[in-house]
């Protein structure tokens, strides 16, 4: 039996999470443990213990309770704990998802340890280095043991950074694997896709005319000539569209400081802007699905709308999924008020025509957990 842990501390992560655990239980239940820690580095009832309930998620063994502090603070409150964690269950090998700062914290901690590192999304890139995301991402991605890429375009990435092609019997952190094996949220998508139109949910009174949109990355809500100019776009959008925003904590709260009391009371009293408090993934995914655009600066909500052949304006400067936005699926807008505003309206008079499979066949689970088993065992 293979033990394994699994480190978690935002909401993207515990949905990411799902899909491997769901892979355990049905597949693979008599070859791996698994044993979940919540470095509890973004912590909201609504957005964090939900998806537990609603994902059929294992509940952690472990909660550091770190919250959110300076990067250099809680990156260190999390290598500790994570450290005294894996000193105590000695597992075989610690899964890590993404670039969060949990996943930087697992990271070090395991590899100075010489605990296996696997790696889920690796060799993801958006070459802007004063993106802590990416700096978080790179470090992994050079510790890890086995890297799986859900893209081929991250896995090019990983070779042109000097990985080796070759599959070895037993990698190391000296020689480690790397895999494209296509995206574990392709395979939720898929999951659960099938149940969101039977559930019973109040957001069906808002139809399938209108546009989601989800703010909250610090690079927009802190400051105030970006997440003016989205909102202002957001505003002038909202006179011929409607526009339901799920409202991430931060945005919430940086709102009024960053937009200033008139603005923001302006944005909340618009008639047709519906501000809605944060959803369940199960939720979001029925928004989405019956969204006709997706406004966006979250790299998971991105994919979520490929998937589901919504168009999408990116509010970032760069993604980490490229492929979307070379087959004009996405825009990358940025925070640029008339970019935001054309991209819109073409995608509503024009919408994509096509959505090329991009991101594996719905079994990525299955293959990460096959390998881990064949790997590590």
């Amino acid at each position: 039996m293979i033990k394994i842990i699994t480190i978690i501390g935002a909401r993207p992560q515990i949905i990411k999470a799902s899909a491997i655990s769901r892979a355990i239980k049905e597949n693979y239940k008599d070859d791996i443990e698994e044993i979940i820690v919540h470095t509890g580095q973004h912590y909201d009832k609504n957005m964090s213990e939900v998806f537990f309930t609603e994902l059929s998620i294992p509940r952690p063994k472990y909660n550091l309770g770190v919250g959110s502090s300076k990067h250099g603070e809680q990156t260190a409150k999390m290598i500790e704990g994570i450290e005294n964690i894996l000193e105590t269950e000695k597992p075989n090998a610690i899964i890590l998802y993404g670039d969060t700062n949990s996943t930087l914290s697992g990271a070090i901690a395991a590899s100075k340890i010489h605990v296996p590192i696997v790696h889920i999304e690796a060799g993801l890139r958006s070459f802007d280095k004063y993106m802590p995301e990416e700096i978080n991402r790179i470090m992994c991605d050079h510790a890890s043991t086995l890297l799986f890429s859900p893209t081929k375009a991250g896995y090019n990435n990983l070779i042109r950074e000097g990985f080796s092609k070759e599959i070895n019997e037993k990698p190391s952190m000296n020689m480690p694997n790397i895999y494209h094996c296509g995206d574990i949220m392709y395979d939720n998508t898929l999951h659960f896709s099938n149940f969101i139109n039977v559930r019973e949910t109040n957001l069906s009174k808002y139809g399938k005319d209108f546009i989601l949109c989800t703010i909250h990355r610090n690079t927009n809500t802190d400051d105030k000539i970006r997440l003016s100019a989205i909102f202002n776009a957001i505003n002038e959008i909202s006179k011929t569209e409607k526009i339901i925003i799920p409202l991430h904590p931060r945005t919430k709260k940086m709102m009024p400081l960053t937009l200033g009391e008139s603005f923001s009371k302006e944005i909340e009293n618009n008639s047709n802007i519906e501000i809605i408090d944060p959803v369940s993934f199960l939720d979001m995914i029925y928004l989405e699905k019956n969204s006709k655009l997706i406004l966006t600066d979250s790299g998971g909500v991105q994919k979520e709308a490929y998937y589901l052949e919504k168009p999408c304006v990116i509010l970032r400067k760069q993604t980490e999924w490229i492929e979307i936005v070379e087959c004009a699926n996405a825009v990358l807008a940025d925070a640029d008020y008339n970019t935001i505003l054309n991209s819109v309206e073409n995608y509503i008079i024009n919408p994509p025509k096509s959505y090329p499979k991009l991101f594996g066949d719905g079994n990525a689970a299955k293959f990460i957990c096959q390998e881990i088993i064949k790997c590590l065992g």
